[in-house]
């Protein structure tokens, strides 16, 4: 990895990480997505989109099939509570490709309440980066059948 690309990755540059293309039409034809609410022109990846602008956190993504993969610095806790929030509304999936980070105190109130988690092997190689990402990723799914509020951990 050269310095540039490794500068960039670990620092707090840019919370953005543009999603792999093929990574997502594999996504896309399990759930058929209909809203990306964390986008620029750029990068959305489906027709009807929010940008930074927007504002999609004070959105509401009620009956809609949503691909999340939200800004990775620290408002990512407010982005998967929204995905949480959301996903517990009827006819709402929201699928979230997010950065494994098991650890936090965000992993453990929103994500362990989960429908579905998937660890994705290997890492990914986000935007026109040539060099995969220094964090492992994973795919988080909330919808109907997410769990409730009330969950401690040990």
């Amino acid at each position: 990895m050269d310095k540039t690309t490794q500068n960039l990755m670990f620092s707090s540059k840019s919370s953005e990480w543009e999603t792999p293309g093929d990574f997502f039409r594999r996504l896309d034809e399990k759930y058929n997505f209909n809203l990306d609410p964390c986008a620029s022109p750029a990068s959305a990846k489906c027709s009807n989109y929010y940008t930074k602008s927007d504002d999609g956190l004070s959105r509401d993504w009620g009956g809609s099939v949503v691909f999340m993969n939200p800004p990775y610095g620290r408002e990512i806790k407010s982005w998967l509570r929204k995905a949480w929030e959301e996903g517990c509304k009827p006819k709402t999936t929201v699928v979230c490709l997010i950065p494994a980070r098991t650890d936090t105190k965000w992993w453990h109130e929103y994500c362990m309440k989960a429908e579905k988690i998937y660890f994705v092997k290997g890492r990914l190689k986000f935007g026109n980066s040539n060099n995969s990402a220094p964090f492992p990723s994973a795919v988080v799914v909330f919808n109907s059948n997410t769990k409730p509020p009330s969950m401690g951990t040990i």
